[in-house]
C-alpha cells in the first residue's frame, strides 16, 4: 500500500488508478470494514488525526479530483462521508523521499511522465498534508542510503509550520 504524500498530479495513470484503489482499501481499514492491512504503517497517519475516517476521505476527494481533471471515472460515490479535518503533518524529508521513490517507478514504467514530476523543483503535497521540518517518517521503510539529506522546503495550507 502506498499512500503518496505527494500531490496526486505527478502521478501517471497507473500510478492514479493504484493509488485510488489502495486508499479505498485503507478507508476500508480505517473504517472497520476489512481485518487485513489493519496494522499497515502508513494508516498511522491517518490513525493519528481527530478523524480517521474523515481524514482518508478527505484525501481521497482530493484523488477524485485528480481523476476527474484527467477525464477518468471514479465512482465518488465510494467515499465515505467526511467532516472538518485539519491538515496532517508531513516532513520535507518524506516528500524528499517520496519523489526519488516515484521517479524511481516512474522511470521503469512510464518515463515520460518523470518531467511531469522533474519540472517541479519543489514538489506540491497532497492539500491534506502541511509540511514541517524533518527527515523520513518513522513509519517509512527506507534504506539507509534512501534517506534524503536537506530536503527543499514546500509550503501548503498558508505555510509551512515550525
Amino acid at each position: 500500500m502506498r499512500l503518496w504524500s505527494l500531490h496526486p498530479e505527478y502521478l501517471d495513470p497507473r500510478g492514479l488508478v493504484a493509488l485510488w484503489r489502495e486508499a479505498l482499501l485503507a478507508q476500508a481499514v480505517l473504517g472497520g470494514q476489512t481485518r487485513g492491512y489493519t496494522h499497515h504503517p502508513q494508516l498511522a497517519r491517518f490513525r493519528g488525526s481527530a478523524s480517521p475516517v474523515g481524514a482518508i476521505a478527505a484525501y481521497l476527494h482530493v484523488v477524485h479530483a485528480e481523476a476527474e481533471r484527467r477525464g477518468y471515472y471514479f465512482d465518488v460515490r465510494r467515499i465515505a462521508s467526511e467532516g472538518h479535518v485539519d491538515c496532517i503533518e508531513v516532513t520535507r524529508g518524506q516528500l524528499a523521499y517520496e519523489r526519488e521513490h516515484l521517479k524511481a517507478k516512474l522511470l521503469n514504467r512510464s518515463p515520460s511522465w518523470l518531467t511531469t514530476i522533474e519540472s517541479a523543483s519543489i514538489p506540491k503535497p497532497h492539500p491534506l498534508f502541511c509540511t514541517v521540518p524533518g527527515t523520513v517518517a518513522e513509519w517509512e521503510v527506507t534504506k539507509p542510503q534512501e534517506t534524503p539529506q536537506n530536503a527543499p522546503i514546500v509550503m501548503c495550507r498558508g505555510g509551512e509550520r515550525p
